[in-house]
């Protein structure tokens, strides 16, 4: 059995082979071999990129459904601020929140109250010094497991804190607890994920033991199925989320949240390795603090949002000045009293994936490295993944593991094929010493002097 839990899965069937997503993969974790994917599951960060890349549909995310309402006597929807980008603000959110109770819900909680809980945990820790500059953002799951798979040296710099989808879970069970009377396990707390990396952060969380949050369906399938609904009146539900909770939906809004002025704001998986790389080599010293998120335009651009982000970050930043006037749930107080009672944090601390090192023994890891690099040399450096690897390195790197050949090249394999025509070639023209050397037209000749010696002597007969 897999120690690893994937949201995203692969169905072989309708894979084409076509190496797509291998080339967007940032953890290098597909290959194509024999004409299908194959995901390497301890690379696999679930960052959806490949779901969004696969022209064939054969990628896609594992989401649990409404059935797991069921499993519970009391049930709390999550929803994140992206939630708020798919409708129009003035007229549409109130009621969309309020058709989730429609659903089988019994509560709608917004995870922006917790949202701002976090942006000012961020923004006390921050003040405080002894913490490796800068602050890496640990609310996107898919560039905490990109850490820990490519960038473990700055996993200390994570923000020791819960993603607000994880603290807005236990508020709102404690609220349903105190007002309900049921226990915390009959209260099932239902997030609507807008990207495959959410959904395994809660099967299978890093930084604690279990998540708070029971179950994650798909923005996208709850957006269809309050569509779906016949028009019919609903008595809208109060949103009590802030401006500042609200924007966390879109890139830029954590950084703005936390009102640190040295922060930035990098979103896209392939520009969020580019600044953590920056950091890693100790090229950005001046800043305090990195939201980072995987998916470009934050959460409106997760693979599981089914509009367009454009149109969603402008509906977002609407509702945030619609609701303007609000204060946060929790006071600033409170805030401090969660984060020296540890309420806020880890369980227990984030620990590298080490996928990318070639032997666990430093002396063979160091002559494979060097065969590494030898056997780049030979390859052409195209990075055209005909060989069904991202690039020539990545080949080389699965040659000196055990796991490819050179001749999985197109290129070398052409080479090596003219070499053997060559070969046959030579061999051809050549025979075994006892026969002798025979010139070109030989054999003819003589078979032309054997058919008159013959011939002669039958008519001698005659």
């Amino acid at each position: 059995m897999s120690q690893y839990f994937h949201s995203v899965t692969l169905d072989k069937s309708l894979c084409k082979g076509c190496t797509n997503c291998i080339k967007h993969c940032p953890t290098e974790a597909i290959r194509v071999t024999e004409g299908k994917s194959h995901i390497t599951e301890e690379r696999c960060i679930d960052c959806g990129e490949c779901i969004r890349t696969c022209a064939n549909h054969a990628k896609s995310a594992l989401v649990d459904g409404f059935e797991r309402l069921s499993e519970f006597e009391y049930c709390i929807a999550l929803v994140p601020p992206a939630f708020f980008g798919l409708w129009k603000p003035q007229s549409e959110i109130p009621v969309a929140c309020a058709r989730l109770l429609s659903l089988g819900f019994d509560e709608v909680f917004e995870v922006a109250l917790a949202a701002d809980v976090v942006a000012e945990a961020t923004r006390m820790l921050i003040e405080k010094d002894g913490h490796p500059r800068p602050y890496i953002s640990s609310a996107c799951p898919a560039v905490i497991r990109l850490m820990q798979v490519r960038f473990p040296s700055l996993l200390p710099n994570l923000i020791p804190l819960e993603a607000p989808i994880e603290i807005a879970a236990t508020l709102a069970k404690e609220e349903a607890t105190k007002r309900t009377g049921l226990p915390a396990e009959r209260i099932g707390a239902f997030f609507l994920s807008p990207c495959p990396a959410k959904v395994t952060a809660i099967k299978q969380p890093v930084g604690r033991m279990r998540s708070n949050i029971d179950a994650a369906l798909s923005i996208s399938e709850v957006y269809g199925a309050i569509a779906r609904m016949p028009a019919s009146k609903v008595e809208p539900i109060t949103v009590r989320a802030t401006p500042s909770g609200i924007s966390w939906g879109g890139a830029g809004g954590e950084a703005r949240a936390t009102r640190i002025k040295a922060a930035v704001s990098v979103d896209g998986i392939h520009s969020v390795i580019r600044v953590l790389d920056e950091i890693e080599h100790g090229r950005i010293q001046d800043i305090q603090y990195i939201e980072a998120q995987a998916c470009v335009g934050g959460c409106l651009g997760g693979c599981l949002v089914s509009q367009n982000p454009f149109i969603t970050k402008v509906r977002l930043m609407a509702a945030a000045d619609m609701y303007g006037a609000k204060r946060p749930a929790v006071p600033d107080i409170e805030v401090g009293r969660l984060l020296k009672e540890h309420k806020l944090s880890f369980d227990h601390p984030i620990e590298p994936r080490p996928v990318m090192k070639l032997d666990p023994d430093l002396a063979k890891a160091l002559v494979m490295m060097r065969d590494l690099e030898s056997t780049l040399e030979t390859l052409p450096g195209l990075d055209c993944g005909a060989c069904g690897c991202p690039s020539c390195r990545a080949l080389a790197e699965d040659i000196v593991r055990g796991n490819a050949l050179k001749t999985d090249c197109i290129f070398l394999l052409r080479e090596r094929v003219r070499e053997l025509a060559e070969e046959m070639v030579d061999l051809a023209r050549k025979v075994p010493p006892a026969m002798g050397q025979q010139t070109p037209g030989s054999s003819g000749a003589a078979g032309e002097r054997s058919q008159e010696t013959t011939g002669g002597g039958r008519d001698d007969s005659r």
